[in-house]
């Protein structure tokens, strides 16, 4: 298929997880409507997203939500030009109810089909919001489920550096969160980077992980267990969480400290990798992304790694940040990665894709993965 050139119009939905969202975007960039139902309450009492709840809450909310979209950008399904939706990673079930629903109306109305893997739109959304990005840049994804340093280089095209070799970020933030005792209703990385403002970060001397490692990989079980350790000295346990209202702001201030010096040196790798031993003299852009990103932690990196790293390198890198709304899962972002992949003449038939394949990656997506020593 030839690429869509001039101007046109996608409706993307995201359903990969807790977060029910569309939205209307112009080829151009420009977001003409966009709706979103979260789930953090609903999952709040069970201390993670419980998959059937998830699945119920986007069942009764998807409708609406696709509804309210095409009419905050006074559009009806006719006027569209493409429909595109979240098809992986996720949680099946509930991608399940997204695909249902893209798949519906793409085919009632004659609608060209996109299918989008879930960690390229995230890494996308900075061409929708400055297109002056081009490719190659480096990205640091970090979400609930993920954390990775790959090289962007072009649409559907990734070079991955390194990734999480146990539990991501997300993880980590969200368990020492519940094991802190906070209310994690809004997020346990919302919830323990309010209490970090509030504590030393130098008060507890966690250990980085993986310092004398020399490769692009990340490790975060171990700062989660050094937590739950800390929190038990401090007279606290699982069941019990501390009394000592300094202690606990310490320890979150202490673990937040740890995970961006860990990320820090992950990019610092990264940089000194793409420069001197791939030759990438190129690169001009790190764009950190992903549900995690939306915290504090974004701000913060870039804060601490710009001048860092900039002044250590032959190459001085620009940073990007993608705008904090769209760090979370969103229909934009979906939208945006389907205007991206239509220019390329990148789209399916709905009718040849069969359900159980939402869970695989997307077709058309290739992460290649760097073998062999680092040599840092």
């Amino acid at each position: 298929m030839e690429g869509w050139k001039g101007d046109f119009v996608v409706l993307g939905i995201e359903t990969s997880c807790d977060d029910t969202a569309a939205a209307v975007v112009e080829s151009s960039g420009r977001i003409l409507g966009e709706s979103k139902r979260t789930q953090d309450q609903i999952h709040a009492a069970w201390g993670g997203v419980v998959p059937g709840l998830a699945r119920d809450a986007h069942a009764s909310a998807i409708e609406e939500v696709v509804k309210e979209a095409l009419e905050k950008a006074n559009v009806t399904e006719d006027q569209l030009d493409a429909v595109a939706v979240t098809m992986g990673p996720g949680l099946e079930i509930c991608l399940r109810v997204g695909f249902h629903q893209a798949r519906d109306i793409a085919l009632n109305f004659s609608k060209t089909f996109v299918s989008i893997h879930h960690l390229e739109a995230h890494v996308l959304m900075v061409r929708q919001a400055d297109q002056n990005v081009k490719f190659p840049f480096l990205v640091l994804l970090v979400s609930g489920g993920h954390c990775q340093i790959l090289v962007a280089r072009g649409v559907g095209d990734y070079l991955m550096l390194g990734g999480t070799l146990d539990d991501s970020l997300g993880e980590a933030y969200d368990k020492s969160a519940r094991m802190l005792g906070l209310d994690v209703g809004g997020g346990g990385g919302a919830a323990l980077e309010a209490l970090a403002e509030k504590g030393n970060p130098k008060a507890i001397k966690f250990g980085v992980p993986m310092a004398k490692r020399k490769d692009c990989h990340f490790s975060f079980a171990g700062l989660k267990t050094a937590v739950r350790l800390a929190i038990q000295n401090a007279g606290g346990d699982l069941t019990n969480p501390l009394n000592d209202a300094q202690a606990a702001a310490d320890i979150a201030a202490s673990f937040q400290h740890v995970a961006i010096r860990h990320l820090e040196d992950r990019i610092e790798r990264a940089m000194k990798l793409c420069k001197e031993e791939m030759g990438m003299s190129d690169l001009k852009h790190l764009v950190v992304c992903g549900g995690v990103a939306a915290n504090k932690l974004r701000v913060t990196t870039s804060l601490q790694c710009s001048p860092q790293l900039g002044s250590a390198q032959a190459c001085r890198f620009h940073e990007w940040l993608v705008p904090l709304n769209p760090s979370t899962d969103n229909g934009v972002m979906v939208a945006w990665a389907a205007v991206e992949r239509l220019r390329l003449g990148v789209c399916e038939d709905p009718t040849e894709l069969e359900v159980k394949h939402v869970v695989l990656s997307c077709a058309h997506v290739d992460v290649h993965h760097r073998l062999g020593p680092v040599g840092l």
